[in-house]
């Protein structure tokens, strides 16, 4: 039974179902049909930069595995900023103008959290697994070696994030499209760091593929970190 594709499939209906609960109790700003083309530009983009991230996240890949196996390697990261700019190219072949992550956000979090349970049940078939440790948190995740559980590191990280968001949602009265750059930096910025962790390969002054995708997101984003001073989070 593949867990993780079970958890991957989960994990989209869940999500895309909270999104429509979402919508329906927010209210909109985007058309009907402008935000159908929005979410096609974006799992479009999203597909495109799974797929091209997870390639060169390990090259070598490339000349063992066979061209379905090249087709189904692929990686959050890229979905994610695949899709960012598969909706901002949408939006200009539209015409629209108002932001549109923030309905997206709490689901994209949600999803995330559900597939990362299958990354975790699928132990060290999926990489997604940490470098041998003696920490205290170490696991065997299949073949015999304590680990790092990045991946529950990871879904703490976004439960906490989930809070946090959710938080400063109620409590500051944000500019549209605040919240999802929030979780964009949050979530990258984390990605970052924990990617360390991880048996890598490092190209470019130790950093791997994920690292220079992560830099590059928070580049994109550098504007939003002028504003994150003004936000408030009561206790």
């Amino acid at each position: 039974m593949n867990l993780h594709l079970i958890f991957e499939y989960l994990a989209f209906f869940i999500a895309y179902r909270y999104y429509v609960y979402l919508k329906k109790k927010n209210s909109d700003h985007i058309s009907s049909n402008n935000r159908l083309s929005i979410i096609l530009g974006a799992a479009i983009g999203a597909f495109l930069g799974s797929r091209l991230i997870g390639l060169f996240e390990n090259p070598a890949d490339m000349f063992v595995k066979n061209i379905l196996e090249l087709l189904n390697t692929k990686t959050i990261m890229g979905g994610l900023f695949g899709g960012l700019i598969g909706v901002e190219l949408c939006k200009k072949i539209i015409g629209e103008s108002q932001s549109s992550g923030d309905l997206f956000t709490f689901p994209i979090i949600l999803g995330i959290i559900i597939g990362r349970i299958g990354c975790f049940l699928s132990g060290v078939n999926e990489f997604t697994y940490g470098k041998e440790t003696h920490f205290f948190l170490g696991m065997d995740l299949g073949d015999g070696l304590n680990r790092h559980p990045i991946v529950l590191y990871e879904i703490l990280f976004l439960i906490l994030l989930l809070l946090v968001l959710h938080k400063i949602k109620n409590q500051n009265s944000l500019t549209s499209g605040m919240l999802f750059k929030l979780f964009m930096v949050s979530y990258f910025g984390f990605r970052f760091l924990i990617e360390f962790l991880k048996p890598n390969v490092f190209f470019i002054y130790g950093l791997s593929t994920i690292q220079i995708l992560c830099l590059t997101c928070l580049i994109y984003y550098r504007k939003v970190f002028t504003k994150i001073n003004s936000i408030k989070i009561a206790s």
